[in-house]
């Protein structure tokens, strides 16, 4: 899974409707794509409509932008048409739902393109090689995602366990109990909504210590 430079911060901002900015880090650089629009009814997200709007989203995504980058219309339309596979390729499997075969081709196709060509910086850091091109940047995300679906960490991509999140994630930390896309998200929405219910309940309904419970 590609990662950004030291010291780089991981992660997409989101901006949701509601207004209310946070950082999501879905973990893997294939999965930042998943987070630029969707499928259907996540359409309405998208904010790849123009070749500039990849380009930015490779600066600010794991790949920590690719100096010279070109990207035609219909190279944006193959980067938006593989997303949409992915996106559901990866619910799929977060569910533990079969992989659709049409998907899995699609993945495969864009994988088995040439990609981004990595190098050494005289400063010793990684960089891409100037020149890219969007199939280059296409090829690239999707040989990270057969990486990830393939690797140690396939078991641990998940779904925000918020009921009206749909953002997709792979949990890398040592634990392996992440559920919310973000805590300062879908995570505190959660705790307000506990915390709400407690209030909420008479404080005679409860059951007293030592009372005896029926049976089973």
């Amino acid at each position: 899974m590609s990662a950004g430079g030291p010291g780089r911060p991981q992660g997409v901002i989101m901006r949701p409707p509601d207004g209310q900015v946070y950082r999501f880090d879905p973990g893997a650089l294939c999965l930042e794509l998943l987070a630029t629009g969707g499928p259907g009814e996540f359409a309405r997200f998208e904010t790849l409509r123009e070749p500039s709007d990849l380009a930015a989203w490779a600066v600010a995504s794991r790949l920590g932008g690719c100096p010279g980058l070109t990207v035609t219309e219909a190279e944006l339309a193959s980067v938006r048409d593989l997303r949409d596979a992915l996106f559901l390729f990866t619910a799929d499997h977060a569910h533990g739902r079969p992989w659709d075969p049409r998907h899995l081709a699609a993945l495969n196709a864009a994988a088995a393109a040439p990609p981004l060509a990595a190098r050494i910086e005289p400063d010793g850091t990684r960089a891409w090689t100037p020149g890219g091109t969007g199939t280059q940047l296409l090829a690239t995300v999707a040989r990270d995602a057969v990486d990830l679906f393939t690797g140690p960490y396939a078991p641990r991509v998940r779904e925000c366990s918020a009921h009206d999140c749909f953002l997709l994630f792979v949990d890398t930390s040592r634990p392996g109990r992440r559920r919310w896309c973000a805590m300062e998200r879908c995570g505190n929405r959660a705790k307000a909504r506990t915390h709400r219910a407690s209030r909420a309940t008479p404080k005679d309904s409860a059951t007293p210590k030592g009372t005896a419970l029926p049976k089973a």
